[in-house]
This record gives C-alpha cells, sequence and structure tokens, in this order.
C-alpha cells in the first residue's frame, strides 16, 4: 500500500518506520524543505537518536505527494493539526483513508484532532492512539495502541496495516473516549512531573494519577463516550506510561516548573512540542464551556496561564471540601 505520513517530528518518523518494516511504501512529508532534506541526507531525526531511517523511504515537503496515497497518517504538533489538513486537502484521492496520530484538543473550539480533520477534508478520520513512545516504537520495542473509528471496517483496516510482531492495534468504536484520554494524559503527566520537581513520592503521584483519571471520565461522560474506554490503553495504559517516563516531555517540563522554573522557560527548556501545555488551556475552557468540574486541571491552568506558585496550587486541591471517591455510591444519605 502506498502511504504518506504527514509530519515528521519523533513520533511521525517511528511510525513511519514501522509501516516501511511492514513492506508498504512509504513517504514521509515534512513542514520544511531543509527538515525533509535533513532526514533525506543524514538518515537520521534528532528526535530519535541514534535510530538509522531507511534508505529506500520517501523523504519531501510537497503536500502533493498524497495524492497517489491510499492511506495518509496526519501527525503534526496539535497547533498545526488544521493548518496540515488544509495543506493536504486538495491533493487526497477521494478514497484515501485518514488516520490521525495526533494528541491533542483546539483551544479555540475544544474540538478534538480527528474532528479537525475530518472537518477540513470532508472524510472519516480514523485515531491511532495510546502507551506508544516514539523512541520505543523506533526501536521495536513492544507496544499495544488503538485504532478508533465509528466505522468498523476503517478500524480494521487500519490495524491490519499498522500491526506486527512488536506493534499490537486494538480496534475501538470511540473514538471520543480515545482522543480524550489522549489529550487530557498530557495535562495529567506535566502535573505529575511538577509533583516530582517537588520532591513528592509515589502516594502523591498516585493520588494525581487517579483523580486525574477521573477527571478525563467525568469530561468523556459529559460528551457522550463510553467509560470503559478510560479503563483501557488510552485511558489508563496513557496515563501510567507518560506520568512515569522521562520519554515523557510534558513530565520533564513539570519537573523543571517544580524545581522554580517558569512555565515559558520549561517548555524552551525541553527543546519541543509539549502538548501538555496547550491541552491544559483547551480542555480548561471545554470544561467551562459545558460546565465539568476539573479541579486537577484549574489548578494546572492557575499554574502554567496566570503564574500561580506550584505550592498554592496543590495546597488548594488538598483543601477542597471533603467528599466521596465514588459519588453514586449507593449510600442513604444522612439526615
Amino acid at each position: 500500500m502506498q502511504i504518506a505520513v504527514v509530519g515528521s517530528g519523533g513520533w511521525g518518523t517511528a511510525l513511519s518506520m514501522l509501516l516501511h518494516e511492514n513492506r508498504h511504501e512509504v513517504t514521509l512529508i515534512s513542514w520544511s524543505e531543509e527538515e525533509s532534506r535533513n532526514l533525506a541526507e543524514t538518515l537520521e531525526n534528532p528526535f530519535l537518536p541514534g535510530v538509522k531511517l531507511p534508505e529506500d523511504m520517501g523523504y519531501t515537503a510537497d503536500p502533493a505527494a498524497v495524492a497517489e496515497c491510499t492511506l495518509v497518517v496526519v501527525v503534526p504538533p496539535s497547533f498545526a493539526i488544521r493548518s496540515t489538513a488544509e495543506r493536504i486537502a486538495p491533493y487526497l484521492r477521494p478514497d484515501a483513508i485518514l488516520v490521525s496520530a495526533t494528541k491533542g484538543i483546539e483551544p479555540d473550539t475544544g474540538k478534538r484532532m480527528s474532528e479537525i480533520v475530518s472537518e477540513v477534508t470532508g472524510k472519516k478520520v480514523v485515531v491511532l492512539s495510546g502507551p506508544s513512545h516514539a523512541e520505543e516504537v523506533s526501536r521495536r520495542v513492544p507496544t499495544g495502541v488503538v485504532a478508533a473509528c465509528e466505522d468498523r471496517l476503517l478500524a480494521e483496516i487500519v490495524q491490519e496495516v499498522f500491526m506486527n510482531d512488536h506493534f499490537r492495534v486494538y480496534t475501538s468504536s470511540d473514538p471520543l473516549g480515545v482522543e480524550l484520554g489522549a489529550a487530557m494524559k498530557n495535562v495529567i503527566a506535566l502535573c505529575a512531573g511538577v509533583c516530582d520537581g517537588l520532591g513528592y513520592g509515589d502516594n502523591t503521584k498516585a493520588l494525581l494519577m487517579t483523580r486525574g483519571l477521573t477527571e478525563v471520565a467525568r469530561l468523556g461522560m459529559k460528551l457522550g463516550s463510553r467509560t470503559d474506554t478510560f479503563a483501557g490503553l488510552t485511558g489508563i495504559g496513557d496515563l501510567i506510561v507518560t506520568c512515569t517516563s522521562m520519554h515523557s516531555r510534558n513530565r520533564r517540563a513539570g519537573i523543571l516548573i517544580g524545581n522554580g522554573m517558569s512555565p515559558d522557560a520549561a517548555m524552551k527548556e525541553v527543546g519541543a512540542v509539549v502538548e501538555g501545555y496547550y491541552a491544559t488551556k483547551a480542555v480548561k475552557l471545554l470544561a467551562d464551556r459545558i460546565g465539568v468540574d476539573m479541579p486537577i486541571t484549574q489548578a494546572a491552568y492557575k499554574v502554567l496561564y496566570e503564574g500561580a506558585p506550584v505550592g498554592s496550587a496543590l495546597a488548594s486541591l488538598m483543601t477542597r471540601k471533603k467528599g466521596r471517591e465514588i459519588e453514586d455510591a449507593g449510600w442513604t444519605p444522612r439526615p
């Protein structure tokens, strides 16, 4: 199958290598000519040091390269998803299958990545997501992800195209839940990094991850997703890997903030896109719009965008009014 991967960051490059290994004819499309030329000449992506890229894979910056491809994977940073979709839309084949592998939510609209790609191109989109650090996938470390689409056939086609003996793909009919989990875990991972930077321990991280997942599920249920999605790879699975690994740019940025660095300086120090920074604003605005209580997200927003000290933000979470862990616990109210 002829496949284009649009976005040559670490994740896009790792997926290109995977698809090439699966014997597909792959073209990796960069945003700029310089970036594409560097990849073709050095056969190395700076985000994946020590990993050699295939010589016989296509490298270009020309969006028209999607014209002959029956499957197109869209994987730029979240802030560039709309412009990237607009760039390739005029060249897409009528029968092209689109895959969105970017994690995030658009701040101004609250739309998920697949919604934006579908809106711009007029096509159904399959979401590919899960606990999958590019650094590990590029080195063939066993990994499991989810292909989600309301159209079962499209999800199964993507499953077949990507799956091999070290990259296992499950299917789901809940792209909404899959994408919410993917976007929100970046927010929680950034907060987990802050706790690490402050010197807190495993208890704190377990508390943060568990209550963070509760927030994700609360938002998802309000929007109509299935609750069991958040117990799977794209919920708790992605949350675990992003909150605990130093591969995670979100966690690394959080550690720097916990150490006293300003959010802006931390983003620059990491040196690559920290999706949790953008997702925090987007999710906060979405939660406000639809009336969902998300205290961890609110606290993160205050630190990242309003200059609140991290210590006071955590204190505000720990001193919130008392409540039940499970709201529908079934207890008889006290008189």
